[in-house]
């Protein structure tokens, strides 16, 4: 289904706003070289290096490990969509599961010796694994697990009444609750922590699109509308510093008709899924320059590099 492209007007950042993100590093998925590659970039300068080198493979959802000397994402190189751990400058690369078809791993998290993921096979369901290999088993249902920046938390996209929203539970997959009432029909929630692990950011349907809100991670407050753009912005992730999010913004959720989403996976249209930021009060929402061009079709966040430790 097309939706509404982002209002003219609703911009706010000012001429100089990327330059706020000084010191800053992506990770992102990027379709120029005609592949889905994960590229280190800096949203200031636009300087990018390409990490997973992989001819004729989709590489995809990269996440920093805690201290932000590898990165874990996903590869169907082998033939499968398996997860894969790799140094920061893109060596060393190791194969952490062995899943075979018609499984996929999708959308790791990783903190400390814990790597939680999405595994879909005839359900989808959450996974945790030691990021090298040891250690894998399901802590139950659901989509798109995050970790709290502590460990000790999960947050995850389940099923409530009327379709998904946003629960939590706690890392070895007890005490699930549910954080927000509502429910959405369309999906594409992906929850994430703030840096001091109180709030989460997520994307709910608005009218014929998704749109960024905040909430508490213990549901005790009503939801904070975050972006005001039409069309959709999912999924989103928050700066180590606390004082940005990121997100992709596109005109539709091409996603949810599957023969709409083969073709633009086909054809790699190059402005169709580019990186912005909000400021996290909700201000200063903009397209970060260098990223409004070539970014994958997939839906992997612009992951924030950690603060050195």
């Amino acid at each position: 289904m097309m939706l509404l492209i982002a209002a003219i007007g609703l911009v706010t950042a000012g001429p100089n706003a990327d330059t706020d993100l000084h010191g800053h590093r992506f990770l992102i998925t990027s379709v120029r070289t005609g592949d889905t590659e994960v590229f280190l970039v800096d949203p200031t300068s636009g300087d990018a290096t390409n990490l997973t080198r992989s001819p004729r493979s989709e590489d995809r959802y990269p996440c920093w490990s805690s201290d932000g000397r590898r990165f874990a994402f996903t590869s169907d190189r082998d033939g499968v969509f398996n997860l894969y751990v790799a140094d920061i400058d893109g060596a060393n690369v190791r194969r952490v599961t062995d899943l075979k078809s018609p499984a996929v791993a999708y959308m790791p998290s990783w903190v400390g010796d814990r790597i939680v993921f999405g595994l879909h096979d005839e359900r989808a369901r959450i996974a945790v694994v030691g990021p090298d290999g040891s250690g894998m088993r399901v802590l139950g249902p659901g989509h798109d697990p995050v970790l709290s920046p502590d460990g000790k938390r999960i947050a995850f996209t389940g099923e409530a009444p009327g379709g998904v929203t946003v629960f939590v539970m706690d890392a070895d997959g007890s005490h699930r609750r549910q954080v927000v009432k509502e429910a959405n029909s369309w999906g594409a929630v992906f929850p994430d922590w703030s840096p001091d692990g109180r709030s989460l950011v997520y994307a709910f349907k608005v009218r014929e699109g998704l749109e960024l809100f905040t909430v508490d991670a213990e549901g005790e407050t009503a939801p904070r509308q975050l972006t005001h753009l039409g069309g959709v912005s999912t999924p989103a992730a928050w700066s180590p510093d606390g004082s940005w999010i990121s997100f992709r913004h596109t005109n539709e959720a091409y996603w949810r008709d599957p023969e709409r989403m083969k073709r633009i996976y086909s054809e790699k249209p190059g402005d169709k899924r580019p990186v912005w930021v909000v400021r996290s009060d909700g201000t200063a929402a903009h397209v970060v320059e260098c990223l409004r061009y070539q970014c994958g079709m997939d839906g992997s966040r612009a992951a924030w590099r950690p603060r050195r430790r």
